[in-house]
């Protein structure tokens, strides 16, 4: 893994990625953690990644609160109120504004780069990132060839601003993965993020894993389920593979 640092309107956003042996040049997937921001696992899922052929960039989205280092986010549990607290006043403070803004920076320092392969990038979000994923696909529709989603929560509420409410605008290939323990993306969610799938008559794969909770694909984490984790790799693979590298 290299750091990597990206400037944007509001400061630097800190970074890391992975990429293959060689000079390329490679399609690009941004991978979005979780809530619990960069840390070994996801590393490990970077370079998983990247060795089927990608340059797998991984972004603090909360870099505006501090770089990774100091947030220190991974020893966070959701069982304490404290962190609670503390990540939803986070996620609060990513405006539509900021997602976009964030993801253009990102998207272009990409483009910089002479090994990353255009012009579209994909996507791939974990639990709170998964409807940061969506959103950057609707906000850069000719820049995103595929959007993935993994254990997404609250990907359609009530909300004006809801996820759901955007994927008529986007033009990639979208996949979901459901966990059917999850309190974040209940049954009715689930059938309402489909049906405004359908109604936008966009390209999508949506399936729910019977006995997986939130957070299944992630190891090291009560949540991990080995079995469900490989589908999602393999669902990842085959998305990424039609969509980036024709």
């Amino acid at each position: 893994m290299q750091d990597v640092d990206i400037k944007t309107a509001d400061g630097v956003m800190d970074a890391k990625w992975a990429r293959p042996e060689g000079s390329g040049p490679w399609p690009a997937v941004i991978m979005i953690p979780d809530a619990f921001g960069i840390r070994p696992v996801f590393e490990d899922m970077a370079r998983r990644l990247s060795k089927s052929g990608y340059v797998v960039l991984l972004p603090n989205v909360f870099y505006r609160e501090g770089p990774t280092s100091k947030l220190d986010l991974a020893r966070g549990s959701f069982a304490d109120e404290a962190f609670r607290k503390r990540f939803f006043g986070l996620a609060g403070a990513l405006t539509p504004e900021r997602l976009k803004m964030d993801a253009g920076a990102v998207l272009d320092f990409l483009a910089r780069q002479p090994f990353v392969k255009g012009p579209k990038a994909g996507v791939a979000g974990y639990c709170f990132s998964g409807g940061l994923a969506v959103r950057m696909g609707a906000d850069f529709p000719d820049r995103i060839g595929a959007v993935a989603s993994s254990h997404g929560g609250r990907l359609a509420t009530d909300s004006p601003d809801s996820p759901h409410r955007r994927v008529n605008q986007v033009k990639a290939e979208l996949y979901f993965g459901h966990a059917d323990n999850d309190n974040s993306m209940p049954a009715d969610a689930i059938r309402t993020l489909e049906a405004a799938l359908k109604d936008a008559g966009v390209k999508y794969r949506s399936e729910l894993y019977p006995g997986a909770q939130h957070g299944y694909s992630v190891a090291g984490t009560p949540a991990f389920n080995a079995e469900v984790a490989e589908t999602h790799w393999k669902r990842l693979e085959d998305l990424f593979g039609r969509t980036l590298k024709a």
